[in-house]
């Protein structure tokens, strides 16, 4: 039986010579999908008669990121409704340290409203798409739909105002609860472009481009969030938080992060993801 070369899949395959993947790697990652050779050099041809400069354009990084504006160095930066402290920058991977984020208020309040809305926290499926229970992540966890409330839509504004990236750009924020022993393993935020799932994944809103974690209750011990392949560790120090972007998904990024284990106390973030485009 033939297979359709969708709009779907030319989208994705356009996405990924963008993000510098090769077109061997693209007839891999087709094949493994389960789709025959045929269709996948019918695909690669058109892409190939309907973009022929696409290969060398792709290797030209994002010139667009979210991120605050640090010129100057400064020591605070207006995000609107709230001064944030620059409390530890790095430049690869591409870290932002915020102190004074979320008052002690706001804090509380996102905890309040998500607690009766906890679940065991599932993570994104490339495969297929979907969410699954994983072993590496063992917190409970809930999401708000953008502006669900009034912390969350002012938190939204001010993390547009403060990152430069448009609210609609963002998924809803997603709170976290990690009790003693909880953690979350070294992994990557941007979705996997050789997994067959990620086509129907980025037809939401594109690649994840950055992530924003924010710490809403600090444990008594453990808790911070690592970058292991700088050797780099941030305290969950309640009202801050800590911003990382990655212009391609690629582990050149230096991206690699995870949460610690707790080990005595509870931990509770609010996560904020940010997509190339409006997410739907």
């Amino acid at each position: 039986m033939s297979q359709a070369i969708s709009p779907e899949l030319r989208e994705w395959l356009v996405s990924q010579l963008a993000a510098g993947h090769s077109v061997p790697a693209l007839r891999a990652s087709m094949r493994a999908a389960g789709w025959q050779d045929s269709a996948t050099d019918l695909a690669l041809a058109q892409l190939e008669a309907g973009f022929p400069h696409l290969e060398v354009a792709a290797k030209t990084p994002r010139t667009h990121m979210p991120g605050p504006d640090l010129e100057g160095a400064p020591l605070y930066i207006d995000a609107g409704d709230r001064r944030v402290q620059v409390l530890h920058t790095m430049r690869h991977p591409r870290v932002v340290v915020f102190g004074n984020l979320l008052s002690p208020e706001e804090c509380e309040g996102l905890i309040a409203a998500a607690r009766v809305r906890l679940a065991r926290s599932l993570t994104v499926e490339t495969r297929t798409g979907g969410e699954v229970l994983n072993v590496d992540r063992t917190s409970e966890g809930m999401f708000f739909e953008r502006g669900e409330n009034d912390i969350v839509s002012r938190l939204e504004q001010r993390i547009a105002a403060l990152l430069r990236w448009p609210v609609e750009f963002g998924e809803g924020l997603q709170i976290l609860r990690y009790a003693p022993g909880a953690q979350y393993r070294p992994h990557y935020d941007y979705f996997d472009p050789g997994e067959p799932g990620t086509p129907t994944i980025l037809k939401r809103g594109g690649q994840r481009v950055a992530t924003l974690v924010m710490y809403l209750q600090e444990p008594e011990q453990g808790g911070a969030t690592t970058f292991p392949d700088v050797g780099l560790e941030v305290a969950p120090v309640r009202g801050t938080g800590v911003f990382f972007s990655y212009d391609e998904p690629e582990p050149a990024t230096r991206t690699l992060h995870g949460g610690a284990p707790v080990l005595a106390g509870e931990k509770w973030v609010a996560t904020k993801w940010l997509r190339e485009r409006e997410f739907k």
